[in-house]
């Protein structure tokens, strides 16, 4: 990559708009309610009394993912800037996102796992996005020859209660409750709001392109490459690890989307909102790095979904001719 190129893509702005991010919480929020109303209470005691896969999720998401990013980013070598390899870091570092519980309900997928893995690598955040965030990022520095720093990162206590609370605690609560209470109500309200919630996500995609439109098309052949190489590394990491632990089908497509499925949100969150980074020089390559993650991932997640659900489907279906 030229240095006229590596400039371009570092001196490029990234604006995170905040109304915005509220209104997708709240219809995040709603999403997670119609996931909620086909979740069975019993399987998450089920869960704890048999923690193999939450322990193989927390070990791809807070490990696996962040090591083999780093790896993955000096093997790009001068293909990216030290920036670019900085935004996929910090990409890995992040708690799983919050659409990850939708993703793994369209793949009949296990979505009580996916919930609890969300929520406890969303608790976890705390900790460990900012240590692995610094130990890769610095050893990435520290074995690519480079003369730079990592800042150490402070993760707002206000954005994980947001999280666990507001977007998983509320709206899972109330959908529980509406199946066990209105079960009629229940079933009435799963369809649509499935349909809502991929019209969502779409309408999402195409939002959040046409918001950083210019940013993006000024490297497109770049950017798009990169992250796409790097959401096939969490997502066969996923699939890689549970196959290696023998989990059920299910769980390992809820792992596949759990650990492709980022919370970039929050990675550019700190990027634009942490005072550390006010000295963090030339971080275009990661803002965009992160930006065009929140919009591939949902892509990606909603086409391996589609996947997912194509194969259960013809499996039930010969289940059913035979």
């Amino acid at each position: 990559m030229s240095p006229e190129l590596i400039n371009k893509i570092d001196g490029i702005s990234v604006t995170l708009n905040a109304g915005g991010m509220n209104t997708v919480n709240i219809i995040l929020a709603f999403v997670m309610y119609g996931v909620a109303l086909g979740i069975k209470p019993s399987t998450f005691l089920n869960l704890f009394k048999k923690p193999k896969p939450i322990f193989v999720g927390m070990l791809c998401q807070l490990v696996l993912l962040p090591m083999f990013t780093c790896l993955l980013a000096l093997a790009f070598g001068k293909s990216i800037s030290w920036t670019m390899a900085i935004g996929m870091i910090l990409v890995a570092s992040c708690p799983g996102g919050n659409i990850s519980n939708f993703m793994s309900s369209l793949s009949k997928a296990n979505i009580e796992l996916s919930v609890s893995l969300s929520a406890i690598s969303t608790a976890l955040a705390v900790l460990m996005t900012p240590f692995n965030f610094w130990m890769w990022g610095n050893l990435y520095i520290k074995v690519a020859g480079l003369a730079a720093e990592v800042p150490q990162l402070t993760i707002p206590l206000w954005d994980v209660f947001k999280t666990i609370f507001i977007l998983l605690g509320i709206p899972l609560t109330l959908g529980i409750l509406t199946s066990r209470y209105l079960p009629k109500v229940a079933e009435k309200l799963k369809k649509p709001l499935q349909w809502f919630s991929i019209a969502f996500f779409i309408a999402m995609v195409i939002m959040l392109f046409a918001g950083n439109i210019e940013a993006f098309l000024q490297c497109i052949q770049y950017i798009f490459l990169v992250v796409l190489i790097h959401n096939l590394l969490a997502l066969s990491l996923g699939f890689g690890t549970a196959t290696l632990f023998r989990l059920p089908n299910r769980d390992r497509r809820t792992l596949t989307i759990e650990t492709g499925i980022q919370n970039s949100g929050l990675g550019l969150v700190l990027l634009l909102g942490t005072p550390l980074f006010a000295n963090f020089p030339a971080h275009g390559g990661a803002l965009v790095i992160t930006a065009w993650w929140g919009v591939w991932h949902i892509i990606s997640g909603l086409t391996i979904s589609t996947i997912f659900n194509y194969i259960e489907s013809r499996k039930r279906l010969n289940a059913i001719v035979s």
